[in-house]
């Protein structure tokens, strides 16, 4: 379920629609959890489906560690990507504004971190980076873990409105990181090494991209 100070807006003719806050959102803000209405599939059952099922799913699907795919019931779906993202996923099936986000910016994610199934060159927003690849994680998930450390103490600081779809076992969790009492899962814990057809490390030897 994505925060409820949010609205599915159209951002532009290039990047379509997306996620904007109607308040401001304060860091470590929990922004998304996986919730019970949202659907997981796994990857023999999305091989049956067929087009144009396989082609959606591939869309607004993100694959979790296990490689099942998950599909968001809101509008979490519709989360754009961005190599200067304002929010990161956890090893705890959430994600946390890892920065002040105000009202009217657009919550974005980093797809490097959501399994993708396909290397695909992003919007040019000025980075190094201009390809997110499959496994993004493996190169980048120290510099998100610190990210996600210098985030975590707000955690309970701050308004939580989604904090009752976690278990009282995982807000306990999430006390215990923030007082230094427990260490923080890497990011890398969602990683699955399966399935993706392209790597930053086999572009030159494949030519994936724009093949």
């Amino acid at each position: 379920m994505m925060h409820p100070d949010t609205e599915l807006r159209y951002i532009s003719e290039e990047i379509g629609h997306g996620v904007v806050a109607t308040r401001d959102i304060p860091k470590g803000t929990i922004t998304w959890v996986q919730d019970k209405l949202d659907r997981e599939f796994e990857p023999e059952q999305v091989e049956t489906f067929g087009e144009p099922y396989t082609e959606l799913l591939d869309k607004y699907c993100f694959r979790n560690q296990h490689g099942r795919w998950v599909l968001c019931w809101d509008h979490a779906r519709f989360v754009n990507h961005s190599f200067r993202s304002n929010c990161l996923t956890t090893a705890y099936n959430f994600e946390v504004a890892i920065r002040d986000i105000r009202a009217g910016e657009e919550l974005t994610d980093d797809y490097g971190y959501l399994n993708i199934m396909h290397p695909f060159h992003a919007y040019d927003e000025g980075t190094e980076r201009k390809v997110v690849y499959p496994d993004d994680l493996t190169r980048y998930h120290g510099v998100w873990d610190g990210n996600l450390r210098d985030a975590w103490p707000n955690i309970p600081k701050v308004a939580q409105p989604l904090r009752e779809l976690l278990s009282a076992v995982q807000w306990k969790r999430v006390g215990r990181i923030a007082s230094g009492r427990e260490m923080m899962a890497s990011i890398l814990e969602c990683y699955f090494a399966g399935g993706a057809e392209c790597s930053k490390s086999t572009e030159a030897a494949t030519g994936c991209i724009g093949s």
